[in-house]
């Protein structure tokens, strides 16, 4: 193994990376191109469930594409990675030009 394997190994990846991954593949598969602007997560805990919350700030051309994947976005079934998401809201969506800047919200769930 290189000196730069080993190295990558050890990076802290972004828990959101899988949702990240799966939200743009969802995007792309209704006709859409997003980019991700950034994202913050933070540990999040029940009595019965442990997982983390999202927010991510993407952005995209406006288009009717568009607005028609944000509006069915929140029921999609999505599979980040080996997490179960329990929840995804669209929590805002800001026109820039002909750009939309979209910022989501989302829970995703330690599968046991």
């Amino acid at each position: 193994m290189t000196f730069l394997a080993r190295f990558r190994r050890r990076l802290p990846t972004d828990p959101a990376l899988p949702l990240i991954r799966e939200l743009i593949a969802d995007a792309a598969a209704n006709g859409c191109t997003v980019h991700l602007v950034a994202s913050a997560t933070r540990d999040w805990a029940s009595a019965t469930f442990v997982g983390a919350q999202h927010r991510i700030l993407l952005t995209a051309i406006a288009s009717p594409a568009l607005t028609a994947w944000l509006a069915a976005l929140p029921s999609a079934q999505l599979a980040p990675g080996r997490d179960l998401l329990g929840d995804l809201t669209v929590d805002r969506v800001s026109p820039i030009g002909n750009e939309c800047q979209i910022e989501l919200s989302a829970l995703t769930l330690v599968e046991a």
